[in-house]
């Protein structure tokens, strides 16, 4: 699958212009010349110009807007790709709810059952590495994960 360049410039393009805004939004820290607003803001200038440089050499390019690959046309492989963008969505709206550790199991046992694990194995994997990403962030490296309805359990 492509997309022309001027695709991505102008996504990349529309990145910069909300990086720029929101960095405008920063508080200034007193008694200091350069703000917490100043690096986001440099690298969304150098983004954006360099967006538009795509966005030109795509509008000068002979390209089609988007060239679909061969995996489009198989239903599996399509299913599959929508499978991956689910279980996004899904970690994104149930986290808080259930938590990171119920999400996340249920989000790794239906990708990888999406493609072709056996259950068992597919039981075991998502426990074993849910256990050890939540020991990686929460424990070692101290991000704050969502308990949801397992809040009143001690680890």
């Amino acid at each position: 699958m492509k997309l022309n360049d001027a695709v991505f410039g102008a996504l990349f393009l529309v990145l910069a212009i909300a990086v720029l805004v929101a960095s405008r939004a920063f508080p200034a820290i007193p008694g200091q010349q350069i703000g917490p607003g100043a690096f986001p803001t440099l690298v969304a200038s150098i983004l954006g110009a360099c967006s538009l440089l795509l966005i030109v050499r795509g509008l000068r390019s002979r390209q089609r807007w988007f060239e679909g690959g061969d995996w489009l046309r198989s239903p599996r492989h399509v299913l599959r790709f929508a499978a991956v963008v689910g279980a996004l969505l899904f970690y994104l709206y149930a986290a808080q709810a259930l938590g990171f550790v119920l999400t996340a199991v249920l989000l790794m046992i239906g990708l990888l059952r999406a493609f072709g694990v056996k259950w068992t194995t597919s039981l075991i994997t998502a426990v074993a590495a849910t256990l050890v990403i939540h020991t990686i962030f929460y424990k070692i490296l101290r991000v704050p994960l969502p308990w949801g309805l397992l809040q009143g359990v001690a680890w």
